[in-house]
């Protein structure tokens, strides 16, 4: 989904988030979407949910004394987890804008000759998302683990994961630009 175009006046969301375990640090670079502002929320106020979020907890805002132990272990790759499970399931993430990018290219080709064209990239832009749905299902149950099932992460097939998920934004991007 989308609020109707790719704007930065319609893709950027402010959000303030203060009060106890909550870092004072000014931040203004952390890429997040409304999706991530609940599980950091439910996690500051110590509950969870009976139903997996598609957002993750904004780990670098907080404290570490305000997340669960399996949230500390494995911080640095749990962040760069989480940023990359963004750009690849997020609608304004990087994987979503270069679908978008390669699907308006297909549709602008206009002509009967270039309908195998649009034929092929439609296609594969389909494949690319069907692995993009499986992956990004993965994650999101480790990130979910994590943060409310005290389950410790695999540093390994986290470290594999987000090197596939950066493959698929590289094989989106490439349809992009072909």
């Amino acid at each position: 989904w989308n609020h109707g175009g790719i704007q930065p006046e319609i893709a950027t969301t402010w959000a303030g988030i203060v009060g106890p375990g909550v870092r004072n640090n000014g931040d203004d670079r952390t890429w997040a979407d409304h999706t991530d502002i609940r599980p950091t929320m439910l996690n500051l106020v110590g509950l969870k949910d009976s139903y997996l979020d598609d957002g993750r907890v904004l780990i670098d805002q907080l404290d570490a004394s305000a997340v669960p132990q399996s949230l500390r272990a494995h911080r640095e790759t749990l962040r760069r987890l989480g940023e990359v499970y963004k750009q690849l399931n997020a609608p304004f993430g990087e994987f979503g804008m270069a679908a978008l990018a390669a699907s308006t290219k297909a549709i602008k080709s206009g002509t009967a000759a270039d309908d195998s064209r649009y034929s092929a990239i439609e296609t594969q832009l389909s494949s690319l998302t069907s692995q993009r749905d499986a992956l990004a299902s993965q994650i999101r149950g480790a990130l979910d683990g994590a943060a409310f099932g005290g389950d410790s992460l695999n540093e390994q097939q986290a470290k594999h994961w987000i090197t596939q998920a950066g493959d698929l934004i590289d094989q989106a991007a490439a349809l992009a630009s072909s």
